[in-house]
């Protein structure tokens, strides 16, 4: 198994696993590779350190680290703790609320009329839209649309 350190041309950092090295590049060449944030499929493996693990941490009663624990600060960017942490809010909000899908201004201008019960709800609108939706008093805040957001993701 083989486990490559992966970016898209976003700057978003993620980890992928393949059979091979081989297995990385066809399906790398065949567009089946996107990344799990933004579905961007531009991806590039970076360059990772590999873990060595030497006596010399068990000579001297030094504790081995867990080689993941570095990743966050090691990365490109150091931005796969952020994401991680940012990733959990945008799921715990999909969880937390019902998807109106297009009926999006419609939904939170009943809500704050008081023609349907309040609920937390999510959904699409224009700039337009939602900036009616503002000025109206209602509020509104953007969420990103992630296409693979709800698969899971290592």
């Amino acid at each position: 198994m083989k486990v490559l350190d992966l970016q898209c041309s976003q700057q978003h950092s993620f980890e992928g696993w393949f059979a091979s090295e081989s297995d990385f590049g066809d399906q790398l060449a065949r567009g089946q590779l996107t990344c799990p944030i933004c579905g961007d499929a531009q991806v590039r493996k970076m360059l990772s350190a590999p873990r060595l693990n030497l006596g010399v941490a068990r000579e001297t009663g030094a504790a081995v680290q867990d080689p993941s624990q570095h990743r966050a600060v090691a990365s490109p960017g150091g931005h796969s703790a952020m994401q991680a942490q940012w990733l959990k809010a945008v799921r715990q909000v999909l969880e937390n609320t019902e998807d109106v899908g297009e009926r999006f201004a419609d939904e939170a201008r009943a809500m704050h009329q008081g023609e349907i019960d309040q609920r937390n709800i999510r959904g699409r609108a224009s700039p337009e839209e939602a900036m009616a939706l503002i000025e109206e008093g209602i509020e509104v805040l953007p969420l990103p649309e992630i296409p693979l957001l709800k698969e899971t993701l290592q």
